[in-house]
């Protein structure tokens, strides 16, 4: 049974690899991680405010807006406990390389060009393998056109392309009024990856305290339709690898994304939930449904139900909208 698959160029055993997240904060997590079966390895993100900011203004920027990072901030440590800045990031991902043996992908998390490139650059020297791009904007200029938005994606992608030889992948917002034009566009542009899709946390209101508070709310398994249905609409549209994430839970949940075009599935909430540990079983099941359905490789399964692969492409188009709401009793 050969799980192996390519990402940006990579080498991995398996498609199954922690996304970024506080668990990839603790460097022992990242041996844990390997030996539990992971192909390669996210690191958290670092922040483009903490590249800007000293440690007095990065306070500001951890209890101000929380709710507007792509991340699971609530598992983090209290903001005065909050260590990991940009050197300590650098560190981390040299102690990782050091840990283990599969590549390890570095994580920028902002919203414009900004120092990105020089610490690009840092990253790159630190060891990583690769590095994925987290653009992470919730637009409220109403002058500011939808076209703006989208070049200042393709902008930061080729700063950061000029800046460094390692693969890059962009982490993208599903909210594009066209992710096939936008996806074509980063492929273009040199992105070596794409990854759908960043998961926005949405802001509450605290009605006792009248105050604007964080909603963090980890993913369930029927969050992965949406990526597993762009997934399949890019796959052999695009140059890039493909990463699927958010809603990941199992190992029939891997080979629905595999089949859709995937050529890795990132895990976050599920892992969170039921610890490291759960990528062993996750695998298993990978291993064992593959077996009992003869099939000998995930490059076998890559992409044989894709929008141009599968039997009727427009399930993935306005007739599953329709379908879905007729078969409602």
């Amino acid at each position: 049974m050969n799980l192996s698959t390519t990402f940006m160029g990579l080498e991995l055993k398996n498609p199954v690899v922690p996304s970024a997240s506080p668990l990839t904060r603790d460097v022992s997590n990242i041996r844990e991680m390997e030996d539990a079966g992971a192909g390669a390895i996210i690191m958290h993100s670092v922040f483009e405010e903490q590249l800007a900011h000293e440690a007095g203004e990065l306070n500001h920027y951890l209890v101000q807006g929380t709710e507007s990072f792509g991340e699971a901030l609530s598992y983090f440590p209290k903001v005065d406990e909050f260590k990991v800045g940009p050197e300590e990031y650098l560190e981390n991902i040299r102690k990782a390389k050091e840990t283990a043996a599969v590549p390890i992908i570095a994580s920028l998390n902002g919203v414009t060009v900004g120092g990105w490139m020089d610490y690009a650059k840092q990253i790159e020297s630190a060891g990583a393998d690769g590095l994925e791009l987290n653009v992470y904007q919730v637009p409220t200029d109403a002058n500011q056109s939808g076209r703006e938005i989208e070049q200042a994606y393709i902008d930061i992608l080729q700063a950061v392309k000029k800046s460094v030889k390692i693969p890059v992948c962009m982490k993208l917002s599903p909210f594009f009024s066209n992710t096939a034009w936008m996806a074509k566009k980063l492929d273009l542009a040199g992105a070596d990856g794409l990854a759908l899709f960043n998961r926005f946390y949405q802001p509450d209101i605290n009605l006792d305290e009248l105050s604007v508070e964080p909603g963090l709310i980890l993913s369930s398994e029927f969050e992965m339709r949406l990526p597993l249905r762009w997934v399949a609409i890019l796959h052999g549209y695009v140059g890039a690898s493909l990463a699927a994430t958010t809603g990941i839970f199992t190992g029939y949940d891997v080979i629905k994304m595999v089949m859709a075009g995937a050529d890795i599935t990132c895990l976050c909430s599920v892992l969170l939930m039921r610890g490291i540990g759960e990528m062993n079983k996750i695998i298993g099941q990978m291993t064992e449904w593959m077996s009992e359905n003869e099939y000998a490789s995930v490059e076998e399964m890559k992409g044989c139900m894709s929008h141009r692969s599968c039997p009727n492409p427009s399930e993935f188009e306005r007739a599953n909208y329709m379908k879905a709401l007729n078969s409602y009793a």
